[in-house]
């Protein structure tokens, strides 16, 4: 009878870690589709900005409900550049959470898809570690769109995430100064089998991109290969 339980309870765990692993490539496999769509509308990311970001962090499917619970209510995935000084082609994605905070969604009940970018090496390593405050520890802004539109604006030349969402096929710059932003390194260790950082995943070269990130990060390196921002500061 003891073999017996303990073996039913085995089979319960194991099952539950499956799950949650299949939940979270799910997840990162939303992430690109909706990276994907956004990169679909004609009046989207301004280009320059895009060419211009160290990372990218993409929320699929955020609810307002959670919003207004105050939990945690955005999960999903950060793909940065690798190599030195982020000058290298996109890498592995680690996941995130976006949570607390209060925001201005006039949205009803609808999903909400949000897009961040991370405009600067401070910006990026902030949030590599820690759990930060959009509008204090790291700076925050709505961001400009419009794939042909200029980023010199007050906000893209000072904020360190600039952040867009996406509902009801409407796509905006949105303001989420308040909420905060940390690794789900639970999440991580679901994609990827084991335990790992964020920073090991993003900086240490030595994670590959699974199957269900492939398609995220297809994505970026069609559509910004190269790190301007970079070679603006290296003339």
């Amino acid at each position: 009878m003891f073999r017996k339980l303990t073996f039913g309870v085995c089979i319960f765990f194991a099952a539950t870690a499956v799950f949650a692993a299949n939940k979270e490539q799910e997840r990162l496999e939303n992430s690109g589709t909706v990276m994907q769509e956004v990169m679909d509308v004609p009046d989207n990311i301004p280009q320059e900005l895009l060419e211009k970001a160290e990372c990218i962090i993409v929320f699929p499917s955020v609810l307002k409900a959670a919003f207004i619970v105050g939990g945690s209510y955005g999960r999903g995935a950060m793909v940065c550049r690798t190599g030195e000084h982020f000058k290298g082609p996109w890498g592995s994605p680690a996941m995130y959470v976006l949570e607390g905070g209060s925001v201005g969604f006039q949205i009803g009940g609808e999903a909400t898809d949000l897009v961040l970018l991370v405009m600067n090496e401070r910006g990026a390593s902030s949030i590599l570690d820690n759990k930060v405050k959009l509008g204090a520890d790291v700076s925050a802004a709505a961001g400009p769109k419009g794939r042909d539109a200029s980023a010199d604006t007050d906000a893209a030349l000072r904020a360190e995430i600039l952040s867009y969402s996406r509902s009801r096929g409407l796509f905006a710059g949105i303001s989420l100064e308040g909420s905060s932003l940390r690794p789900d390194d639970d999440a991580s260790a679901d994609v990827y089998g084991r335990k790992v950082t964020a920073r090991e995943i993003v900086l240490g070269g030595k994670v590959s991109i699974p199957e269900s990130g492939q398609h995220l990060v297809r994505v970026l390196q069609k559509n910004a290969p190269h790190n301007e921002s970079a070679k603006a500061s290296s003339k």
